[in-house]
Order: C-alpha cells, then structure tokens, then sequence
C-alpha cells in the first residue's frame, strides 16, 4: 500500500531536500527486469552501460545490485507516531565500478518524492523491489557520485516467511517501532546495496517527538532540540555494517550503562517499564562477552547492548553492536534468557563482523551461534552439549530432505532448522574429528582472519585445513552437502532416524 503525502517531504529538519522534478513509472512487481531506453554513451572510455539488479546470489538474484560500491548511507527519518508514514531521506554516496548507464537501489514500496544524482534529476523506474535510476548522464568508472532519494516511509510495511523470522520489516511497538530487517527487508525501510556480503558505514539523524527516544547503531553522536520541541538524534554506526543489520528503534526507553570487559562500554536500551524486570539477566551480558572473548578473540566492534524489544516481537535479532532480544526472552527461565543473549552475542563475531559471502553460507553464521550457546549452556546449568547434539543428530537426515543439506539451502527454507542445530552439529563433528584444542585455533583464527570481510563456505574449508594441517575437504563435505548425514567421529552407536515424508 502507498500512502502519498507530500506535506511531509517538507518536514525533514535541515534535510535540505530538493523538491525537483523526477520521473516515476510503476512497473508490474513480478515481471522480468527491463532495461530502459539506454542513456547517452560516455564521451571517452568504454561506453556506459546498465548495472545489474543483483550480484548473482542463487538463493536471492536481485539482492545486492552490480555497477558500484556503497561508501557511506546518511538516513534522515523525521518520525511522528506509531503506525504513522513520516517524511524520510536517503543520502547514498557511491563509487562507479564500471561506466554507468543506469543503476539499481534494493527499495520496495513507500512514496518516492524526489531522486537526484549528483544534484540532478534523475528518471526512474519500479521494477517489483528494483528502483531502477538512470542519471541526467553517464558516470564514468572510478567516479564517485551522490544518490538523495525523498520519501514517506511507511512503518506499517512488512513481510512474512515460513521460518524462524516469521514478520520481518517495520515491526511497531506499543509507542514506537523496531527494525527486523533480516534477510532482505532493509528494502522495506530505506534504499539500498541490500546483501550481507555488502557494507558500508551509516549515519543517522532520526527527529523524533519528546517523549520518545531514538536508537541506531553504534555511537550516540548527540541530540539537538528544534524550536517546535522535538529532538534529533544522531548516530554513527563507526564501522561498515549489512543493510540487514541495521537497526533505528524508536520508544520511551531508559538507557542503562555499564562496562565490559576492557573497558567496553555497554548501552541496554529498555522500554521504561522492563528495566528491572530485566535488569537480572541483562548485566550477565559482560560475564557472556568475557567468555566468547576466551574462545573468539577480542570482541569486534567498539560499543555492544540489548535493545529490549517491547510489543509481538517475533525472534531475537543480532542487529550489529545492538542485539535485540524480546521482552519475553528475558523475563522467564534463567537457561534459555542466557541462551540467547549468548546466540546474539556470537553472532557479532560470526554473521556480523566475519559476514557471509552467500546466503547459502548461511549455516556459518547460525551453526556458530547456536554452536557457541549450546557450550554456554552446557558449561552453566543447561542441556548437555552432546545430549543435544546426538537430539540434532537423529533428526539430520529428516532435517536434509525437508530444508537442505547445511550448505544447501533454499531460499524458503534459509532459516529453518537445519541452519540452526543442524549446522552446530557439523561444527560438532569437526571437533570430534580434530580435537578441541585444534578446534578452538580453527575458530579463532577463523574470526581473525575473515575479521570485517565477508567469507563463504569453502573459506572455511580452506581455513581449517590449513590450522588443522590435514586436508578437511574429505570429510566436511559429506556433512555440508548431499543427502546423507555421515556417521559421528567418536560415537559409533549414534543413530539418524528413518525419512518420512
């Protein structure tokens, strides 16, 4: 649904947004891409031609797009109340990686108002979640160019899938809202380079009434109240971070400081009335950082936190340097609050600061943290780590037939089960074949070296068989592929369950 109201485009504090003219045109959402008259060709070099609309993802063609490389997004969101479309701006800076006739922006749905390159208008086009820009003249390769695309966000947009993530997008609170954008909802809620291998830093100006707060992530940079009362926040994520990563919540929070280990400064950013209802398991956090640091290394990025998530909030998120983790999560069991606090937590190391170069890597980013908080677990009062994983065991060949071998997902099944204790478990059969002393050198050199770069499946591979001095190929491939679960190095007696369909 499209909800026009260009009153709003105005209201952008010291946005600056241009209110010159642009060209729409609104293409059928499911029709193969077209490409538009091509523009004027380059007066010198080779001649300019169309990016493509994704970076050749299997499980996600169009996600991500080709022709250039983000260096840096500037959101402005001028928020008014829950459920409420509101005045927003994104601000692209851009590198050309060939000559460009025209490119594409991950955006789906909200009112566009403005597009302009460099300062000009600029036509467009929809092609179902494509924004299909094609600039006044072609940009040379090496250029660097600014993209300001105006719009009413519409907090209401969201998506559903038959997995773990169930609603991703907008998800509103009782006073305000929280991102899930994972896998691909960024393009929900602003225009993007929209894939986990692609990153870039962000900043945010987030204007929002005073009797709410605004939270993105990284650093508070500062807040500026207007003559008319509300207030600005702006944030700076520091370090590059995935379209799906990104978060901005907006609510009547209390933000509750303390340190981690080193000095680490740790944010909690509750929902008024659940800071001391949670408050028991949310200061274990620094204890949780102090372990993963004696198995990964230093932790990866400059500030960490909990956002408690208030309201149906379907799962936690590891949204980067601020995991989101359901009020619900944390007001019941001690084991399984602590579970996935830890969950999240891994995943800044594995998912967020080492990303995953396809979506079919994804058994890396979930396998280590369902890993990672299985031995958390184990080691402090929860189920035993191989009772759990001879449960994962039984339940692997089933789990193949109906989602995927761990590296070989589909895109309906990414989040399923197999990417979750089913990829521990190949984790698991990789310590019982080398030893968990090996193990433990391949996991961290494994974060240390891919540390703010994406990797894939076959890096890792590479990567633990070189520590490991042996050629793991052999024996990782039968658990990562094919149909079949391998028998468990070190438990014979271990059993899968027949097939059903």
């Amino acid at each position: 649904m499209k909800i026009t109201i260009p009153a709003l485009a105005l209201g952008l504090a010291g946005a600056g947004a241009c209110t010159a003219a642009v060209v729409f045109a609104d293409v059928p959402p499911h029709r193969p891409h077209r490409s538009p008259a091509p523009g004027p060709v380059a007066s010198s070099g080779p001649a300019a031609s169309p990016g493509s609309p994704g970076i050749g993802d299997p499980l996600m063609p169009r996600a991500g797009n080709g022709g250039y490389t983000v260096r840096h997004y500037t959101l402005d969101f001028d928020w008014r109340a829950p459920r409420t479309p509101f005045a927003a701006r994104a601000v692209i800076r851009a590198s050309a990686t060939q000559s460009l006739s025209r490119f594409d922006l991950d955006f789906a749905g909200n009112t566009l108002h403005t597009i302009t390159v460099d300062g000009t208008p600029a036509a467009a086009v929809r092609d179902g979640d494509e924004l299909v820009i094609t600039p006044a003249k072609p940009i040379p390769r090496g250029d660097t160019f600014t993209v300001r695309v105006t719009y009413t966000a519409d907090p209401t947009q969201r998506r559903h899938r038959d997995d773990a993530i169930q609603d991703y997008g907008w998800v509103p609170t009782p006073n305000g809202t929280v991102l899930y954008a994972q896998p691909d909802g960024a393009k929900m809620i602003f225009p993007a380079n929209d894939h986990p291998s692609l990153r870039a830093p962000v900043t945010f100006h987030v204007t929002t009434p005073p009797d709410v707060s605004a939270v993105a992530n990284g650093r508070l940079v500062g807040t500026a109240r207007r003559p008319d009362g509300r207030v600005k926040w702006t944030y700076d994520s520091e370090q590059p971070i995935a379209a799906q990563l990104v978060q901005v919540a907006i609510g009547r929070f209390t933000f509750v400081d303390r340190t981690g280990p080193g000095g680490l400064p740790v944010r909690d950013v509750v929902p008024n009335g659940l800071v001391s209802g949670t408050e028991a398991y949310r200061s274990l956090v620094p204890d949780h950082l102090s372990w993963l640091e004696q198995r990964l290394g230093p932790y990866p990025f400059r500030r960490y936190g909990v956002l408690v998530g208030d309201g149906e909030l379907p799962v936690a998120l590891e949204t980067q340097s601020l995991s989101v983790v359901p009020k619900g999560d944390l007001t019941g069991d001690r084991i399984d609050a602590e579970r996935d606090l830890v969950h999240e937590l891994a995943h800044q190391w594995t998912g967020d600061s080492v990303a995953i170069r396809r979506w079919s890597d994804l058994w890396l980013s979930e396998g280590h943290a369902r890993f990672y908080e299985r031995l958390y677990s184990d080691e402090h009062g929860g189920t035993d780590l191989e009772d759990a994983m001879q449960a994962a065991y039984e339940q692997h060949d089933q789990w193949r037939y109906d989602a995927g071998a761990p590296a070989e997902p589909t895109e309906p099944t990414l989040f399923k089960a197999m990417r979750y204790d089913g990829s521990a478990l190949v984790l698991y059969a990789l310590r019982e074949e080398v030893g968990p002393e090996t193990f433990d050198r391949i996991e961290r050199s494994w974060v240390t070296t891919y540390r703010g770069r994406a990797a894939g499946t076959q890096d890792f591979v590479s990567l633990a068989s070189r520590v490991a001095g042996e050629d793991l190929k052999p024996f990782l491939t039968p658990w990562l592929y094919g149909p079949h679960t391998p028998p468990m190095p070190g438990h014979p007696d271990w059993r899968v369950d027949p097939v059903e369909d």
